[in-house]
């Protein structure tokens, strides 16, 4: 049976190789990508996942600091050439995000904020390309509260430009295989805490 170090590793990869193909940048290698995910890995056992919610609380859905992502980052990167830093720094950032920020039960809602010219950033393709989780924030409490299903026709709901767009790329705007990492993720706090 895989240990959790495994798991997470084997989640984390294709996350990375999606970012890279939808970005359109040149991936580091499979080993590169794979010693990145252990290393993640490594900073979870080392620093502990946030605990789940107790009941009644909503949590903070404040973003974590710059301060407190920078020396995580940089330890996720050490020992990486500076091509490969790089190309593994916007993921990098925010797969610390998504594996340390707290939960919290009330979304931000910034996959719908609408800027003055009534367009939305997060509904933008080119933007969200840039995204390991698509429109939605790395630490989204949707990603754990819905289904695939529900959470695709929620999007909809909320999509303030063309419908044709989300449905071309579904994938890009609410990929799976995040949600399934984000899943693991909580899951593994909620382990921690028993």
């Amino acid at each position: 049976m895989p240990s959790r170090a495994e798991i997470f590793v084997e989640m984390v990869r294709p996350v990375l190789r999606r970012f890279f193909l939808q970005t359109g940048h040149v991936a580091p290698t499979d080993e590169i990508c794979a010693t990145f995910a252990d290393q993640l890995w490594r900073l979870v056992e080392e620093r502990g996942l946030p605990p789940p919610l107790a009941a009644g609380e909503c949590g903070d859905p404040q973003e974590m600091s710059k301060d407190e992502v920078a020396p995580l980052i940089e330890r996720l990167l050490a020992g990486t050439s500076a091509t490969d830093r790089e190309a593994l720094a916007t993921p990098a950032r925010q797969l610390v995000k998504a594996c340390f920020h707290g939960d919290f039960k009330v979304c931000r809602d910034s996959y719908r904020e609408l800027s003055p010219d009534g367009s939305c950033r997060r509904q933008e393709l080119k933007r969200v390309r840039e995204r390991v989780s698509g429109s939605h924030c790395v630490d989204c409490p949707y990603w754990t509260g819905l289904e695939p299903t529900q959470h695709a026709k929620f999007l909809a709901r909320e999509w303030h430009g063309d419908p044709a767009v989300l449905a071309a790329d579904l994938a890009v705007y609410l990929p799976e295989d995040f949600r399934v990492l984000r899943r693991f993720i909580r899951e593994q706090a909620v382990c921690n805490r028993s």
